[in-house]
């Protein structure tokens, strides 16, 4: 059954491949009305995401959030198998870093950084352009799949043009493990975490939020500066990512300050366009005490 899913999403990248992104728009709207009027994928915690967020917002703005986002995540799919063939040169016309220099000079200084992203825009495509923008040796985490043919063959195409893909169960060896190159981890750390008991508990969105202790942890124990990847949507298919320096010297940093700052950093993003956001996550499913 493993082999026959693989081979399925095979025939899909192919398919996709030879067809031209305002054909796979159409695509997009089709399947933008099966999964919200026909299939409610995950609607009620959608809907219960944004009410909880948004609490001054009426009920026709919080409906009209909602659908946008279906939109935008119905979009982002058909942009990750696009982008499982897409060509360079049609990557970087779609995905632009603003101010490379900024993350650049680090590397010049020879300095290692942790970059902070997000479930905001389209990382896939992020996870593709960056090591055409950025200097360091780039790695990016990500979380193992049960189908290890999917998972080897998603592997294998993120890493195409330079990204070094890890499992977050072995984050430990690339702060450990590093060489003479400078290094820049991209931890995209705004998913609800799975060790509750090392979870960092900061005020997000109008609610205590379990937040994830690595990058707060691993900057405290490296020194590593912290910068944060603020992506913007353009248009239809199209993104800008600012890069910005959020913390220099983290070691310095009283407890829980670095998860705050990121936090609320993304939580401007949020608040700006919140569509963009992956709404459709179990953000927070862990309750405090």
């Amino acid at each position: 059954m493993k082999k026959v899913e693989y081979l399925f999403l095979r025939i899909i990248v192919f398919c996709f491949k030879i067809c031209p992104y305002f054909c796979l728009y159409i695509i997009s709207d089709i399947f933008y009305i099966t999964i919200y009027y026909f299939i409610a994928y995950r609607k009620k915690v959608v809907k219960d995401n944004l009410e909880q967020s948004f609490k001054n917002k009426t009920k026709s703005e919080l409906k009209q959030i909602e659908k946008q986002f279906y939109k935008h995540l119905c979009d982002t799919t058909i942009e990750t198998i696009k982008g499982f063939s897409v060509k360079k040169e049609k990557l970087l016309k779609r995905y632009h870093v603003v101010n490379p220099e900024l993350a650049n000079k680090y590397f010049k200084n020879n300095q290692d950084v942790i970059f902070l992203a997000s479930h905001y825009g389209n990382w896939e495509y992020g996870i593709l352009a960056m090591p055409y923008y950025l200097k360091h040796k780039l790695v990016s985490l990500y979380m193992p799949m049960s189908n290890k043919y999917t998972e080897k063959y998603g592997v294998m195409v993120r890493q195409r043009f330079g990204m070094n893909m890890v499992k977050v169960q072995d984050t430990k060896s690339v702060f450990e493990n590093r060489d003479t190159t400078p290094i820049g981890v991209i931890m995209a750390a705004d998913q609800s975490p799975s060790n509750i008991e090392r979870a960092i508990w900061i005020n997000f969105l109008n609610r205590k939020t379990a937040c994830l202790h690595g990058p707060e942890a691993y900057a405290k124990k490296t020194g590593m500066p912290l910068l944060y990847f603020s992506i913007n949507k353009t248009k239809r298919g199209y993104y800008s990512v600012t890069i910005e320096s959020l913390i220099d010297d983290p070691i310095n940093e009283k407890p829980e300050e670095i998860t705050k700052k990121y936090m609320q950093r993304l939580e401007q993003d949020i608040i700006n366009k919140p569509q963009f956001w992956l709404w459709s996550h179990r953000r927070w499913k862990h309750k405090s005490n």
